[in-house]
């Protein structure tokens, strides 16, 4: 068992890792948009390529940090009924849903989504749309996304089980109560305060 909680321990960072560095996708996005939006109004100028990778964006951050989502529990879950019941036969629907829905999903998904993406790279399928980008790159985020997802489902599986051995705390609970706008200023004021710090330094030197 320790063999696989270390194995969960290192797909939690994988997850947490691709998580925190796909939500810069978001920043990149917004400014695209307003780059474009901008030079539409002002230059009478635009491109189809520039709203496509809007687009291919927003693929990358709900499908790359859908493994991330589900480490940190805010999936939406409907617990109406599984609320009612102790905190081990909650544990064990959980374990059911991933072992006969989430996992099997993720693998069909995979097993459909792999010929379209091959098929579109061999041919260098393009949009139909005039300056419209390659696709099969955003074509490869739907595998890539499952992927990433099957692995933490095998992560939280696998803490599930140690829970019931008694092995680690409650792995339902959110880790946190903080909102990610909130780590984020947290962040932010992190880096003030090393700068800040590394000033003084530098000029007592």
């Amino acid at each position: 068992m320790n063999f696989l909680l270390s194995l969960s321990k290192r797909i939690d960072g994988i997850s947490e890792w691709i998580g925190r560095w796909v939500a810069w996708l978001v920043l990149f996005s917004v400014l695209i948009s307003a780059g474009n939006a901008t030079m539409r109004k002002a230059f009478n100028m635009s491109s189809n390529g520039f709203l496509e990778i809007q687009w291919y964006l927003f693929a990358a951050v709900f499908l790359l940090a859908a493994g991330y989502t589900l480490m940190r529990q805010e999936h939406v879950r409907i617990d109406v009924v599984s609320g009612r019941f102790s905190k081990r036969t909650q544990i064990w629907i959980d374990i059911i849903g991933i072992c006969v829905f989430l996992l099997p999903f993720t693998f069909m998904i995979i097993k459909l989504a792999m010929p379209l993406v091959i098929n579109a790279y061999i041919t260098q399928e393009v949009s139909s749309n005039a300056g419209g980008l390659i696709r099969w790159p955003v074509f490869a985020l739907l595998p890539a996304g499952m992927l990433l997802l099957a692995m933490q489902a095998v992560s939280e599986l696998i803490k599930r089980i140690a829970f019931l051995q008694g092995l680690v705390p409650d792995p339902s609970k959110k880790q946190g109560s903080k909102t990610p706008e909130q780590e984020f200023a947290e962040f932010l004021l992190q880096k003030e305060v090393a700068a800040r710090e590394a000033a003084q330094i530098g000029a007592q030197k």
